[in-house]
């Protein structure tokens, strides 16, 4: 991923697969350059954690300030850890979300995608043949129900969409060095993927971690998508540019990811 700095504004990172990609506006946010106290200094863009409402509203009036584009016309959803994704046209007129969802596509020009983690995997699909993307919210949980498959799925449906016209890209979130989980969580692995082979390591004393990346990868491969760039940065490492959930005892802030096809 390259590293962006912009004067006075707030650093981002974007993928290399669309650097030069004229069609697309995109930013996956770090936590630097915002205006949120302590524990969620200082880009949170969670508006549920307990930070203050008119500090998270400030936070994302930069992002959209530093990608260039319209917040009026951004869309969200209320993120529950599902594999149900929407449609999206234009923001709700009466709420800030649309629906409960962890999956939003569009073929709108100008309408920014926004979604927020802290250590669940952000996954963005573009299909440059029909001009269309999704952007997904993706824990160990929608992981195993099928996010993935789900956002390129009604992207087929709705665009006709081809998986082999793909584009994706898999952001950073925690690392399978970092994600323990209990066994419960590997069971679900097994159920849905019919292993755990390269998704579970164990450690020498039988604890398991999950490698999201992996899972992720090897989910949009099996649905025919063959472009998938990994950003490899680890958020429960790397909490000085990101917010991790895991690494920070669950009171922290969420880091945004935002995706648009431009007019």
């Amino acid at each position: 991923m390259r590293r962006i700095e912009p004067p006075g504004g707030a650093v981002y990172y974007q993928f290399e697969l669309w650097a030069n990609e004229s069609a697309l506006q995109h930013g996956i946010f770090t936590r630097l350059g915002g205006s949120s106290r302590a524990p969620f200094a200082a880009l949170n863009v969670g508006s549920t954690v307990g930070d203050d409402p008119q500090q998270v509203r400030a936070n994302l009036n930069q992002i959209y300030e530093t990608l260039g584009v319209d917040g009026r016309r951004a869309c969200t959803v209320w993120q529950v850890h599902s594999a149900t994704c929407i449609a999206v046209e234009q923001p709700s007129p009466t709420q800030g979300w649309l629906a409960q969802a962890d999956g939003m596509v569009t073929n709108r020009r100008g309408v920014p995608l926004i979604m927020r983690f802290a250590d669940c995997a952000p996954i963005l699909l573009y299909d440059p043949r029909q001009r269309a993307i999704g952007i997904a919210h993706a824990g160990w949980r929608g992981t195993v129900r099928g996010i993935a498959q789900s956002l390129l799925r009604t992207m087929q449906a709705l665009y006709g969409t081809q998986p082999a016209d793909v584009q994706a890209a898999i952001g950073p979130s925690i690392s399978a060095a970092r994600y323990q989980v209990g066994e419960e969580v590997v069971q679900a692995v097994a159920q849905a993927f019919g292993t755990t082979d390269g998704l579970i390591r164990r450690a020498e004393d039988g604890s398991a971690y999950f490698d999201l990346w992996e899972a992720n990868r090897q989910a949009l491969l099996r649905a025919g998508v063959r472009q998938i760039e990994i950003s490899g940065i680890c958020t429960a490492t790397r909490t000085d540019e990101f917010y991790s959930h895991r690494a920070e005892g669950g009171k922290t802030g969420r880091f945004a990811a935002v995706f648009m096809l431009r007019e």
